[in-house]
């Protein structure tokens, strides 16, 4: 049987069973509240996350199909719209004919440079936010200089993602727009999680790019 790319790379392993044992705790959780007084403890000990709007669509461009089937069953399981692409010219043409509301952007491109088609991303869709996913290093300078609206580095940490995503999603157009001038704006930075999954409280900080 073809070994398929995430059983080959250490990260995108990482990632892949971070988002599996994302969502087994998230539906051990959901089976614990039906049980009287579960869902009052589960509130006391949980921070309630960012309002998230309904029907959104997501962009994930990954050419790992595993860290991309894993992303997108972790939104859906959220209830956004998950649209997949494997490729920069994937993502192009979704993003014309689906224009989604927030785009999900590796770097490590088969045969592309993702900064690339976050260049095309945002001059064709300048309202849109991308959260840049990545395990290359050395990429916040960049990410806060073109103007993107996350740096998230893999391995994932999935709550950090979807309180990044749902933070994005509600910001109004003209927060975008400020970043790509460069205009003083919110950024979401996250360093690579190790292999052993964090609690789902602990998260990455805020920064805010400057002028």
């Amino acid at each position: 049987m073809e070994e398929r790319p995430h059983e080959r790379n250490p990260v995108a392993m990482r990632t892949h069973y971070k988002t599996k044992i994302f969502l087994e705790r998230r539906r051990e959780r959901e089976k614990t509240q039906g049980t009287p007084g579960a869902k009052e403890s589960h509130r006391a000990s949980v921070a309630p996350a960012p309002a998230r709007p309904e029907d959104k669509r997501i962009l994930v461009v990954d050419d790992d199909p595993g860290v991309r089937e894993s992303l997108m069953a972790v939104l859906r399981e959220e209830g956004y719209i998950a649209l997949p692409a494997g490729g920069g010219s994937q993502a192009l043409a979704l993003a014309s004919s689906m224009p989604p509301d927030l785009v999900l952007l590796d770097l490590n491109l088969m045969g592309q440079n993702g900064w690339d088609i976050f260049e095309r991303l945002t001059s064709e869709h300048p309202t849109v936010p991308i959260i840049i996913i990545t395990a290359r290093s050395d990429q916040l300078f960049t990410a806060v200089a073109t103007g993107a609206g996350a740096l998230l580095e893999k391995p994932l940490d999935i709550p950090m993602l979807l309180q990044t995503i749902a933070r994005l999603l509600t910001a109004p157009p003209e927060a975008h727009l400020a970043r790509l001038a460069g205009r003083k704006a919110e950024f979401f930075y996250s360093a690579g999680q190790g292999s052993v999954p964090g609690p789902p409280g602990d998260t990455g900080k805020p920064e805010t790019s400057n002028d």
